[in-house]
């Protein structure tokens, strides 16, 4: 008769010493632990297939407990009462993760980039890569690019809708281009995001004219510089791109909404378009809006002209009323950008470029816009989230703006749909 083998407890394994050699402690039905003279505790399973003995490695302590070490061999005893060895079993298995890791959507989408990127502008290549990175890659990246539905789909693209509406639109087109790439490599059978038209919100109709070409961004902002209209209508031309609010939130700017020394500017939030969704208990609120150096300069000029009005760009006809509305695209169709650029283009100019020049991160952009941007819980971002961030953004975006009037080597930007 076989000898009776004593089941090990999980007091002899966590106390198992090493020797000079390696050393075995039995528990039975094949399944012993190996213990290697470097302390290392191996869990092994002797068995025989086809006549010829074998040994199957099951893992090593403490990642596998006892109890563990027990399922593992009662699962390829089971292999082996179906005439299947185990070993065979773990290969198949190994290769199939294998497989799966070498199509998996990550894989995939970075040879589809590296393919295609060569054929785009540097700054759209750089943008697709960053939008995975960002927003894909952590929910899908690891999954095989094959079994991804729909709804797998549409989860990222909610999550990129919380933040900024184009982008989620723009990355469902890149989804688009690589689930296509792979079915013409043969790793999807189909595009899954042609199931999901209609489920995001359309973009908005509204246009307004814009000019994002940074080269002719120098060329706006240099007929500013020389703008020979009113004082206060130039001023107000040049805060527009540094601080990219609706004009209407502009114009009506007041004196007492400004800390310059701190270099600050709290809207009130009922003054933003973003009042038509401000519950009551969030009325009172401010936007804050970093200045940069170059803002609190250009108000500080200005306050000297109009410090004695409420307004900071008060009526050329009367300090008790803000600007009229008019004024500031009257002032870009004499420049000539009639058709090309008007005020609310502004905040278009500096969402392109900070997103795909200066690749800035998009929630900093849109909490800046005075877009409704929400946490990774769904809850909206509070007046002085990430202020650090945005007033280094605020001031990059500056020096950028300074460096394009001063005739600095610029990017163009392309967009190229890949």
């Amino acid at each position: 008769m076989p000898k009776r083998i004593t089941p090990l407890s999980d007091t002899q394994v966590r106390n198992a010493k090493p020797k000079e050699k390696e050393h075995k402690l039995m528990d039975g039905y094949g399944l012993f632990l190996l213990v290697t003279p470097t302390g290392g505790k191996l869990w092994r399973l002797d068995y025989r297939f086809d006549g010829k003995r074998k040994t199957l490695a099951l893992g090593t302590y403490p990642a596998v407990s006892l109890s563990d070490a027990r399922k593992r061999r009662d699962e390829a005893k089971a292999l082996l009462a179906n005439d299947i060895d185990p070993s065979d079993a773990n290969k198949a298995k190994k290769a199939s993760r294998l497989e799966a890791g070498a199509n998996s959507f990550e894989v995939v989408a970075r040879e589809w980039h590296t393919k295609f990127a060569p054929t785009w502008s540097p700054s759209h290549a750089v943008w697709v890569l960053r939008r995975l990175e960002q927003y894909v890659f952590p929910d899908i990246g690891t999954r095989p690019i094959a079994e991804l539905k729909a709804p797998d789909v549409l989860k990222v693209l909610r999550r990129i809708e919380a933040v900024a509406l184009e982008t989620a639109h723009r990355v469902k087109f890149v989804l688009g281009q690589v689930f296509r790439y792979a079915v013409g490599s043969g790793r999807a059978e189909r595009d899954p995001t042609a199931d999901l038209k209609g489920l995001l919100p359309p973009r908005s109709q509204k246009h307004h004219a814009a000019i994002t070409d940074p080269k002719e961004v120098a060329g706006l902002l240099r007929a500013i510089d020389g703008f020979n209209g009113t004082f206060t209508v130039k001023s107000a031309l040049q805060l527009a791109p540094l601080v990219f609010l609706r004009p209407g939130e502009l114009r009506q700017a007041e004196w007492t909404e400004f800390d310059l020394e701190a270099g600050e500017w709290n809207v009130p939030i009922e003054r933003m378009k973003l009042k038509l969704r401000v519950k009551e208990d969030r009325k009172g609120e401010k936007h804050l809006v970093p200045l940069s150096a170059q803002a609190v300069a250009i108000l500080k000029d200005l306050h000297g002209l109009t410090g004695q009005s409420r307004y900071v760009f008060p009526s050329a006809r009367s300090f008790a009323r803000p600007m009229s509305n008019m004024a500031l695209n009257a002032a870009l169709n004499r420049m000539g950008f009639k058709g090309e650029m008007t005020a609310h283009g502004f905040r278009a100019l500096a969402r392109t470029i900070l997103d795909e020049v200066l690749q800035c991160r998009i929630d900093l952009v849109e909490h800046q816009l005075g877009h409704a941007v929400r946490d990774p819980n769904g809850r909206a971002y509070n007046r002085t989230a990430h202020l650090p961030e945005r007033r280094k953004m605020m001031q990059t975006w500056a020096d950028y703006l300074d460096g394009l009037k001063a005739g600095a080597k610029v990017i163009p930007l392309k967009r190229s749909e890949g």
